[in-house]
């Protein structure tokens, strides 16, 4: 096998045109005839034309992964390793435009989006560390019996618009250094850094190891349905998702579904309010709120609601909205014009209701799709702010005085993705973080997440998780091998 450095040109960066985009398969750049375009959602303006692919672009992406996949599953940890972190520094290398190009296509504030690709490297970097290793389960004097992980084959990334350079690569490092091929599918909102990401890739790659396919809504129920691929990583909607778990389902194929979340935080009597408060609100609002794991419930002790309240109103004033290429923004626009109408659908509701709004609720900028920073105060527990998931900048603040209540509402939803406890006693915080039903449960921070450690969800919030050694485990067949003497 050639050597990794030698899988292109060894210019290829000078190369990179930030304004042309193509699908990858088979480690070339192809075109498509019908071609569409995104939308900037901070200006409305149109961007760049895109591909839209056919089945013959799957099926001609899936036979090339299937091909490189019966030699890069033979290919040693070590030159997958340096593959995924050359990729890595590539990169990062280009981490300028891929930031500028990221607030154009996503609308994240500009120092997000660089935190975002910073992200990425860092993701890249631990991926390129793990090793599945055998596993000696047990040998006597007439056999041994021996645990392996072996790569499943094709796997299909589809990535969602909210972080797509982040949670693309949270898709191919485990994929490839598991010794699987992969195909990134964006989303049709977000197409562009995806496109340049895998473009990037073909440097340090094999033709056909990472490819990725930009499309329109028809193309992920071709990739979920196709019976080249073994296996589906989607990061999504839970309403989505259970279409990709029924599709998938048709052939078998693995899946690894990151879904919804209705995120509580719990507020204690005892924590410094000047403190909490403001982290509290920016974790509610951060990326416009278009975080699965961002926090969208927040119950309060009565004792301190008021002035918790007051202080999260008055740091959300602070929060600067508007195009992301501006200095001192922290909320862009809402990504595009179908959540932006549901997230108003919220505010219609709240308006109906006649609920309180404490703060925000006005909307009245035509430039972009943006949403002013809300916050609820104290709405019923069964109202539609308190229940769904509005994935935009609009949080309900609840009251609660009874631990074990507090716990039985924060744990009634059909989601269980992440949850957080804010509290000065820690054993008091621990002891109700315990209880909480999601995947991902915080004290005193919410939304930090490590490579090391497993993500997913719990009940409708995923199947499976990722992130860890077990999430790589997630990319492979176990194998018991006996070996008899």
């Amino acid at each position: 096998m050639a050597p990794i450095a030698l899988f292109g040109s060894d210019d290829t960066s000078s190369k990179i045109d930030f304004t042309t985009f193509s699908n990858v398969i088979n480690g070339k750049l192809t075109s498509t005839e019908k071609t569409r375009r995104g939308i900037n959602p901070a200006t409305l303006e149109e961007l760049y034309e895109v591909p839209v692919s056919t089945p013959a672009d799957v099926d001609a992406a899936v036979d090339a992964a299937q091909t490189a996949f019966k030699s890069w599953k033979n290919t040693s940890h070590a030159e997958r390793s340096k593959a995924v972190q050359a990729f890595a520094e590539e990169i990062l290398e280009h981490k300028t435009e891929l930031a500028k190009l990221l607030t154009k296509e996503q609308g994240k504030p500009l120092p997000m989006a660089l935190n975002e690709i910073e992200g990425a490297y860092v993701w890249l970097t631990s991926f390129s560390k793990v090793e599945l290793q055998e596993e000696e389960i047990s040998e006597d004097e007439t056999k041994k019996t021996i645990l392996r992980y072996t790569p499943l084959g094709v796997v299909v990334g589809i990535v969602p618009w909210n972080f797509p350079i982040s949670l693309a690569t949270v898709k191919i490092g485990p994929a490839v250094m598991t010794g699987n091929t992969v195909i990134i599918k964006p989303s049709p909102f977000t197409p562009y850094c995806n496109l340049k990401l895998v473009e990037l890739a073909q440097k340090f790659f094999p033709p056909g190891v990472v490819q990725v396919l930009s499309g329109d809504d028809s193309l992920g129920p071709w990739l979920t349905a196709h019976p080249g691929p073994a296996k589906i990583s989607f990061t999504g909607s839970s309403a989505t998702g259970k279409k990709v778990m029924e599709s998938a389902a048709k052939t078998l194929k693995r899946v690894t579904l990151e879904l919804g979340g209705k995120d509580p935080a719990i507020v204690c009597d005892d924590v410094d309010i000047a403190q909490v408060a403001p982290k509290v609100a920016e974790l509610a609002f951060l990326n416009s709120g278009q975080i699965c794991l961002a926090i969208k419930r927040i119950y309060v002790h009565e004792k301190i609601y008021d002035e918790f309240l007051s202080a999260a109103v008055e740091h959300t004033k602070k929060l600067r909205l508007g195009n992301g290429t501006e200095d001192g923004v922290f909320l862009g626009p809402v990504q595009n014009s179908m959540q932006y109408e549901r997230v108003k659908g919220f505010f219609s509701d709240v308006e109906a209701q006649k609920m309180k709004v404490a703060v925000g609720g006005t909307n009245d900028r035509k430039d972009g799709y943006y949403i002013t920073p809300t916050i609820i105060d104290n709405p019923e527990e069964t109202s539609k702010i308190a229940t769904e998931e509005p994935f935009g900048p609009i949080v309900p603040f609840m009251k609660w005085t009874d631990e074990d209540d507090v716990i039985a509402r924060a744990n009634n939803t059909k989601m269980g993705l992440g949850a957080s406890v804010w509290a000065s006693d820690l054993d008091r915080a621990a002891r109700i973080a315990r209880q909480l039903e999601a995947g991902s449960v915080w004290v005193n921070t919410h939304l930090e997440i490590d490579p090391n450690a497993p993500f997913g969800g719990h009940k409708e919030s995923g199947v499976g998780y990722e992130l860890s050694a077990g999430g790589f485990k997630a990319y492979c067949n176990v194998q018991s091998l006996f070996l008899k003497k």
